[in-house]
């Protein structure tokens, strides 16, 4: 029988214990070893509140280490869980994620059924969608990350492969992009990652009506990849390109009109700012039309429409101006 760990990174979120007691509750042989990495930054809060996390694994609490991650990100948090482990395979999770009834039945079918030159193998993630109306536009970019290749929402890679490849990058401070990273190195050097049989869960999160503008900063990481594994990582990794180059040409447009419009230029302005106005419009629709239209929806997709373009190009410069002197990986070793 192939023997695994689970490592799971968390912030010891509220979602935490549902993810653990549908672990514990999976029907199939039992993981070697469970290591939660608490990743939160700065002082930790009572004990208490990992401890009734940790309350709902039963049996297999005997087997849990938590460790501390300082606040590092989840390349980091990972790369910790790995070095603490010492099975042959290593099934990565989100704190958010609830594993299916027999999740670790077929994990272990999905590991037996892997051939010696697969370093990976990807659970099906599935995101319920809400009954009897349509998706916010929150919802539909959760289905969309759960969709993506590589995610390590639930992933199981051959430790060996990993501790080969140096592991996550940790210069990937944030959940976006260090999955793929890793999984085009992997993939660089000859290891195959295909998808698996086992099913899981990954409900949707209430969110922040500014959540989705907070979630531009992964545009830096956008930069980083592009240096990593150049121009065209999009389309290595089978991925959505986005919306940076028209979020740029909105910002362009905006700024425009206000230098304009500051030093007198009242027609170049005003071009400008209908520039700004139909890119912006035409942004809102987009996220608008499939939705569910009700006024709550209408106001923060028109509030953060505005808002998202200047974010996303803001942290795509910021990140090409950090990452300007990385230097992109070696062919072989990508």
């Amino acid at each position: 029988m192939t023997s695994y760990a689970v490592v799971i990174p968390t912030l010891v979120r509220d979602t935490l214990p549902d993810c653990l007691a549908a672990l514990a509750a999976a029907i199939g042989p039992r993981p070697d070893e469970i290591v939660l990495v608490d990743d939160r930054p700065g002082p930790l809060p009572s004990p208490d509140v990992m401890g009734h996390a940790l309350g709902v694994l039963g049996d297999l609490r005997e087997r849990t280490t938590v460790l501390a991650g300082d606040g590092r990100g989840p390349a980091a948090a990972r790369n910790r869980g790995l070095r603490a482990v010492t099975a042959p395979w290593v099934a990565f999770l989100h704190d958010d994620v609830q594993v299916g009834p027999r999740w670790c039945a077929e994990l272990v079918r999905d590991l037996a059924e892997a051939s010696p030159d697969t370093a990976g193998v990807q659970g099906v993630i599935t995101v319920p969608m809400p009954g009897g109306r349509r998706p916010t536009d929150w919802e539909r970019g959760k289905d969309g990350l759960a969709r993506a290749r590589w995610t390590t929402a639930d992933m199981a890679y051959r430790a060996e492969a990993l501790k080969r490849a140096g592991g996550f990058d940790e210069r990937f401070a944030r959940p976006f992009h260090e999955d793929a990273d890793l999984a085009l190195r992997l993939l660089d050097t000859g290891w195959r990652i295909r998808r698996g049989h086992r099913t899981t869960l990954r409900p949707v999160r209430p969110a922040s009506r500014w959540a989705s503008v907070v979630q531009q900063r992964g545009n830096a990481d956008d930069a980083l990849m592009c240096r990593l594994h150049g121009p065209d990582w999009w389309d290595k990794a089978v991925a959505p390109r986005g919306r940076i180059r028209r979020h740029a040409a909105i910002t362009a447009a905006g700024t425009a009109a206000c230098v304009l419009g500051a030093t007198g230029h009242r027609r170049a302005a005003t071009v400008c700012a209908l520039g700004w106005a139909a890119g912006t419009a035409e942004f809102a629709r987009a996220r608008i039309g499939p939705g569910p239209r009700t006024p709550d929806e209408v106001t923060t997709v028109l509030a953060t429409s505005v808002a998202i373009p200047p974010a996303a190009t803001w942290h795509r410069l910021a990140g090409a101006w950090r990452h300007r002197r990385t230097p992109a990986r070696p062919a072989g070793t990508r």
